[in-house]
């Protein structure tokens, strides 16, 4: 398997879909990214490799992440 093979392995990406804009785009691949993350740190946490609490602490900070670029790309209209 190629690293190539591998990243689309473990990093898959949907193709977009929905109204066209680069920030659209840009906050969708952002966000795909987040949830990749989140279940990988799930997983991690699961299989006791790292702490409730770090899971917690890694998934508030991707969290934290997924919002201020939602504030940047999208704006700030809750």
């Amino acid at each position: 398997m190629s690293k190539t093979d591998k990243d689309k392995f473990l990093n898959p990406i949907s193709n977009f879909r929905g109204d066209f804009s680069p920030e659209n785009l840009a906050f969708d691949a952002n966000l795909q990214e987040f949830a990749n993350r989140v279940s990988l740190i799930c997983a991690l946490e699961t299989g006791g490799k790292i702490s409730p609490n770090e899971a917690y602490q890694k998934i508030r900070d991707l969290w934290e992440q997924l919002a201020s670029s939602k504030k940047n790309l999208l704006g700030d209209d809750k």
